[in-house]
């Protein structure tokens, strides 16, 4: 009697941990959030604001973007690579670029097309792009 009241427990345990471990490694997939947040003329031409979150447990030293830039017509515009510099792990940070010589009301959306740049102790190159989650808050969509 008293060994099966032991078995239950250890067993439950097991159970737990294991239940535990599969939740933290679903966790270290993580996601890069990126929102286009406000699209805006400026002096130079048009300023993109985002919002970038970084839910991976490691912290990106370095990250960069190639988006392309689409017309009203659904043409290409331009192609841009914007550095989004460092994004630590858990937090949010705003990222503003000004687009020489482009017209906001022209840009009707931006497509993110690469990672360049996707470097972080324990990162893999490509994991920018596989956790990317895209969205938008401007009139502008924005693709990923």
């Amino acid at each position: 009697m008293h060994l099966s009241r032991m078995v239950v427990p250890v067993a439950f345990a097991f159970v737990l941990a294991a239940g535990g471990a599969v939740a933290q490694e679903a966790s270290s997939a993580g996601a890069l959030n990126i929102e286009l947040n406000e699209v805006t003329p400026s002096q130079k031409g048009c300023k993109l604001t985002f919002v970038a979150g970084n839910a991976f447990v490691q912290n990106l030293s370095k990250v960069s973007f190639e988006f392309v830039i689409f017309d009203q017509k659904g043409l290409v515009e331009r192609m841009a690579v914007l550095d989004f510099r460092d994004l630590p792990a858990g937090k949010t940070k705003v990222r503003q670029f000004d687009l020489p010589g482009t017209n906001c009301e022209a840009v009707k959306s931006l497509l993110i097309n690469d990672a360049p740049a996707c470097v972080g102790d324990g990162v893999e190159g490509d994991a920018c792009m596989k956790g990317l989650k895209t969205g938008s808050k401007s009139p502008v969509e924005l693709k990923g």
